[in-house]
């Protein structure tokens, strides 16, 4: 019998590339899905699931596989005929397959270990995992003997070489005919092609039991769709209550469950607008910018106690205008910063949503402040492309101007061009803005204050070297950078109309042995409008999802759910709270109390004096357990449901 083309079917099948390696995938994915199967036991997984488990599985797994064979088909096809009859083809025959083995093994006993910690297929944790490098190796060497496990990973590896050396020899060379090589470049295209079509991870919901769902899955394809979607469910994997009384609890600090379009469109029927009788200012103002300073730590300013004089323009700001001496960061990273200070949303757990797919068309301030005439901006130094801020602002309704806007340069690195060059930006297109008669709103994100900290020749009178002078001379330049802004803002015809707003997307960088370092995640915040708004200090606690109402509380606007934070100008100091969200944890704070929600469904409750930075384990307090899990309950349904539109 032969196959089409007169290939005898036993040698064209012997001679599919790669099939000894196929196969070793194949053959370990049904070993780890039956081993987990039997390790999570038949009490949580009945055996009457085992054959829809099994069959998805194998679907799955053929999936995957038909990725990771592409690069053989195409090695296949364009290997000339002369290097597949050497003397070094065996030998790296048989290294290839040590090597693919040792890989799909570590990629095994990391599901298993995978598995009993978090009981899914790898999802964003894992994902995220990449990103905290550091404490997962110290971790895994602490839990694990890394070095034995390496060496059984290795050994066993070599046995099935050595077991398969003559079958893996014996291979026949793949065809070299040009109807042949054509085959391999076709396949190469359409498996990955018809994979894309069908890899929808949903299709692992084939039941009501969790466990079962999880392990017909596959872990490479998990992975692949976690670094996609960025996203954990909340409901799954965090402590939870019922909708009505998470509804009952907010609704008490005046969020409610309900699109902010729908609020939007009361309001206008009402025919509300700018309120002179709640304004704090003396007169309204026509324009808003909040710069967002890089990797600004409230501890590097004179302000909070810093005697390095690093920041003097921020310190004179700082006596100016407000200065919020409360002020927390929710996050760790930019994306988490621009996510609070957009959307006012309490960071859920999983990736922010600047990252997260179905985030456009969402209730940003930009779309509180258009139906009032203002025209949102989004000015970023780098290329926006990075973590999808360009994608996020401008299907929001905002003019997005990156590197690309920029032909002025005085300098630029990695990151993007100097904090100068960017402020030159927001100034020139602000005025053509102001010469159209346009009110604007204008976020500006900030890059100079990151590794590798390296500027303009020029600065070194600051004590800012060319060729990269640490995290100090960073906040100097951040500094001075700001400082030119306001000194050139001050010459423009809308100076006098404009709030500024200057706050921080994140602390320097996250320290300590708490589950939340609270320490390390206070930053600045200053709002100034010299014709407009007299210096004082704010001392009332407030984290980033607080500006934006605070902002409209500024303008005399009125503001409705889902905005989750408060007017910190106006809402009541008892009424105060601060979310956060640390590695896989999120969590709430009030009067000293801190509760840690972990992703495996627990909360814990800590003391914590702010004085010492030290934390002390407590008896839970369930009012404050049960309104942080509204917090983040509501707001992570708000946005799985698209209700934050």
């Amino acid at each position: 019998m032969s196959a089409r083309g007169g290939l005898p079917l036993h040698r064209f099948v012997r001679s599919v590339p790669f099939l000894h390696h196929a196969l070793l995938f194949l053959g370990l994915a049904a070993l780890t899905r039956c081993g987990l199967a039997l390790r999570t036991g038949l009490e949580t997984v009945p055996a009457s699931l085992w054959p829809g488990v099994l069959m998805r599985g194998v679907g799955f797994d053929l999936l995957v596989l038909a990725w990771l064979l592409a690069p053989a088909l195409l090695w296949a096809a364009v290997t000339p005929a002369r290097w597949r009859h050497t003397r070094w083809r065996d030998p790296l025959r048989l290294l290839l397959f040590f090597g693919n083995a040792t890989f799909l093994l570590f990629i095994a006993l990391s599901e298993v270990t995978f598995w009993e910690e978090f009981s899914t297929r790898f999802n964003f944790i894992a994902v995220d995992y990449l990103i905290y490098t550091q404490e997962v190796i110290g971790n895994l060497r602490e839990s694990y003997p890394v070095g034995w496990l390496v060496a059984g990973i290795a050994a066993l590896s070599w046995l099935l070489t050595w077991t398969l050396r003559r079958s893996i020899a014996a291979v026949p060379a793949a065809e070299v005919s040009l109807r042949w090589r054509l085959v391999y470049v076709l396949l190469a295209f359409a498996l990955p092609a018809l994979a894309w079509k069908l890899s929808d991870i949903d299709r692992m919901q084939f039941s009501g039991n969790a466990y079962a769902n999880e392990l017909a899955g596959n872990g490479m394809m998990t992975f692949t769709a976690a670094l996609q979607r960025n996203e954990l469910d909340y409901g799954r994997f965090y402590a939870t209550l019922s909708t009505e009384r998470a509804d009952r609890i907010l609704r008490g600090l005046g969020v409610e469950r309900k699109p902010l379009t729908q609020a939007l469109q009361a309001g206008a029927d009402e025919g509300e607008g700018f309120d002179a009788r709640r304004l704090p200012l003396r007169r309204a103002p026509r324009n808003v910018v909040i710069i967002t300073v890089e990797s600004l730590s409230a501890s590097f300013l004179g302000s909070f106690g810093n005697a390095d004089k690093l920041t003097p323009r921020l310190d004179a700001l700082a006596k100016e205008g407000l200065l919020f001496t409360r002020m927390y960061a929710t996050g760790t990273r930019t994306v988490r910063g621009l996510e609070a200070l957009t959307l006012g949303t309490p960071p859920i757990p999983g990736q922010a949503i600047v990252r997260r797919l179905g985030n456009d068309h969402l209730a940003t301030l930009g779309e509180v402040l258009r139906p009032q005439g203002f025209e949102p901006l989004f000015f970023y130094g780098g290329y926006g492309y990075f973590d999808n801020m360009n994608a996020f602002y401008t299907g929001n309704g905002f003019e997005v101007l990156d590197r690309d806007a920029i032909s002025h340069v005085r300098f630029e690195n990695i990151w993007g061009v100097a904090d100068e060059d960017l402020f030159d930006l927001e100034i020139k297109h602000c005025s053509e803005l102001y010469a159209r008669g346009k009110p604007f709103f204008s976020i500006v994100m900030t890059t100079s204050n990151h590794k590798p900290f390296t500027f303009r020749p020029g600065l070194e009178d600051l004590g800012i070297p060319e060729e990269g002078g640490g995290r100090k001379a960073g906040v100097k330049y951040a500094d001075y950078a700001l400082g030119y802004f306001l000194r050139e803002a001050a010459k423009q015809p809308w100076f006098d109309d404009t709030v500024f707003v200057v706050v921080a997307d994140h602390g320097a960088r996250v320290y300590g042995k708490a589950d939340i370092p609270l320490n390390s995640y206070e930053i600045p915040l200053m709002i100034y409008a010299p014709k407009h708004l007299a210096p004082r200090r704010v001392d009332d606690l407030m984290t980033q999802i607080d500006i934006a109402p605070t902002v409209l509380g500024l303008l005399g606007l009125p503001y409705e759910a889902p905005f989750f934070g408060q007017d910190v100008l106006h809402a009541p100091a008892e009424s105060r709270v601060a979310l956060f969200s640390h590695d896989h944890d999120v969590a709430i704070y009030r009067d000293g109390r801190l509760a840690v929600l972990g992703m495996d469904g627990s909360v814990r409750d800590f003391l914590y004096d702010r004085s010492r930075d030290s934390f002390e384990p407590t008896a839970a307090d369930p009012a404050l357990d049960a309104l942080g899990i509204a917090y983040f309950q509501t707001a992570s349904e708000l946005f799985e449901a698209h209700h934050y539109e």
